[in-house]
């Protein structure tokens, strides 16, 4: 008789990768209640709540923290609206030269962050544009919108045209298309793109060190409190924080994409 359940082999397997992948995230967990200040013994002395008191009065981690929510928020807003027009454009309409604008939005997400920064750096340089909060939006929005594209233009592909087209000949305008027809089927699409990108950029390292010029996020805060360690379990503790913000965001849109194989109008 056949059965569904996987072989214990795959199991075990399954269960090694998880610990090989999520075990170093919980040991910083464990380390943001550690007693000791300047070393990682194993097992920790002893544990305590000190340090998120110490870094909640840290006046620096709350610059860095308000800097990365900013960026991240205008670069989601920024990556919405740029990439499902270019969804929309790719998706609904045929022209000279489609597939390879297609290509050319979801280039800079496959480049390596360090080509992506020297590039955006190189470019201010050159146009004399000074480094504030903007060029790290602008640094950050080159792949928070292929994010939304992927997600938009997916979706579009699997929404009939047919829905738009009746719409259309049952007299509605194109604002009420796009209210009553095209948003409600694009809307989960857009909320887990949104939700992605801005986890995606709260987190960003690598673009944001060629990009940010003396402004610290809450990543390179990081980064620099590593470099230079003064209380260690203070880091810890911000990185429990950053993992978080970030992995919720993810599990989000895990969740709303459950179930979301069939769209309305598919297949007509």
């Amino acid at each position: 008789m056949h059965s569904d359940r996987a072989p214990l082999t795959l199991k075990l397997a399954a269960a090694g990768g998880l610990l090989f992948l999520h075990l170093p995230i919980l040991l910083i967990f464990v380390y943001a209640f550690t007693t000791e200040e300047k070393s990682f013994a194993w097992p920790p002395p002893g544990l305590t709540l000190k340090w998120f008191a110490v870094t909640w009065y840290r006046a620096d981690v709350w610059e860095a923290l308000a800097l990365s929510v900013r960026v991240a928020l205008i670069s989601t807003v920024l990556a919405l609206i740029l990439g499902t027009l270019c969804a929309a454009a790719v998706s609904r309409t045929r022209f000279f030269g489609r597939e390879t604008i297609s290509l050319l939005v979801i280039l800079p997400i496959a480049l390596p962050g360090v080509v992506t920064g020297i590039a955006l750096r190189s470019a201010f340089s050159i146009a004399d544009v000074p480094f504030s909060t903007w060029t790290i939006v602008l640094g950050h929005a080159t792949f928070c919108v292929v994010i939304v594209y992927n997600n938009a233009v997916a979706r579009f592909r699997r929404t009939s045209g047919s829905l738009i087209e009746a719409s259309m000949d049952l007299g509605a305008n194109m604002f009420q298309t796009l209210r009553h027809v095209i948003l409600p089927n694009m809307a989960t699409a857009l909320v887990v793109g949104g939700m992605l990108a801005f986890a995606l950029s709260f987190d960003e390292v690598i673009v944001t060190t060629f990009t940010a010029g003396q402004q610290q996020t809450l990543p390179i805060w990081m980064l620099e409190e590593l470099v230079r360690p003064r209380e260690r379990p203070v880091t810890n503790v911000v990185a429990m924080v950053v993992a978080l913000v970030t992995m919720l965001p993810i599990l989000g849109a895990y969740y709303l994409t459950r179930g979301t194989d069939q769209v309305a109008g598919q297949g007509k």
